[in-house]
């Protein structure tokens, strides 16, 4: 697996070639493999590199497959980029006590069904070895004239002098940048709903950022953007896998699929 930039430690890895960005994911396993068996088609032999843009984990059903598929099966050299809801998995089952709550409220309890958790004397049952592949995953990646990142980034201000947070969370200050704000174009995910955006399930193209979230775990819909390395703007052409709307329709976008005894739990430990 190729590695991206982690915050202050190195350089961003400079792509080349031809570039895979896939959205969000939330725990849809299904419409990963089918994004999958679309890249290796796409890609028919031809030397590639898939940027996964974050957040694996929370809301849809199969998170662990998720982690699962991510760790050892890429039809193409890939890079996994760490998403928010990453970072609060992981701080949340190290950490306990508040960040546990936070986590579970957004889309934690359904993860921890996909572990087979059912209360909290079970937290256990995530491995380990899962918690510090997420840990460690990078923040960024780069090629010629793109930065991929999960999030965004701060307008008018070099990367290398942004927080962590920031490529994990930011959002509105963000998304009203204005293209001169930005010397790179920015392929991101992270936001499924926003005021331009044209839908919730269609990707967002603009001159100086595409948005690839078109929230797969309510929506059924995961976007792949296809990326020149070497040639400027936005995609060459966009690719779409398309599931069932089944997990959104029943559970809603909110991702609390799960027993309440969980929260209730967590809420009598605060």
């Amino acid at each position: 697996m190729v590695q991206g930039l982690r915050a202050g430690r190195q350089k961003p890895l400079r792509l080349s070639g031809r570039i895979y960005a896939v959205g969000d994911i939330h725990g849809r396993l299904d419409l990963l493999m089918a994004a999958l068996a679309r890249i290796r088609e796409h890609a028919a032999g031809i030397q590639a590199t898939t940027v996964f843009l974050g957040d694996y984990v929370d809301r849809g059903p199969e998170s662990r497959g998720v982690v699962e598929c991510l760790r050892s099966n890429s039809p193409t050299e890939s890079v996994c980029l760490k998403g928010n809801h990453e970072a609060m998995m992981v701080a949340a089952l190290r950490q306990r006590g508040s960040e546990l709550s936070v986590w579970l409220e957004r889309g934690g309890r359904a993860t921890l069904h996909s572990y087979g958790v059912r209360d909290l004397s079970e937290l256990w049952l995530v491995p380990s070895e899962h918690l510090v592949w997420l840990a460690n995953l990078p923040l960024l990646a780069r090629d010629e004239h793109r930065i991929y990142v999960h999030a965004g980034v701060r307008p008018g201000q070099g990367v290398e002098r942004q927080k962590e947070n920031t490529f994990l969370w930011i959002r509105e200050q963000f998304l009203q940048g204005i293209p001169t704000e930005f010397s790179d174009h920015i392929v991101h995910g992270h936001t499924p709903e926003w005021a331009s955006k044209p839908g919730a399930s269609e990707p967002e193209l603009l001159p100086h950022r595409t948005n690839l979230d078109t929230g797969a775990y309510y929506t059924g819909v995961l976007t792949i953007g296809v990326f020149d390395g070497c040639a400027s703007g936005g995609p060459v052409e966009i690719l779409s896998v398309v599931g069932s709307r089944a997990w959104g329709a029943s559970q809603g976008k909110s991702g609390t699929a799960g027993s309440d005894s969980l929260m209730t739990q967590i809420m009598v430990n605060d």
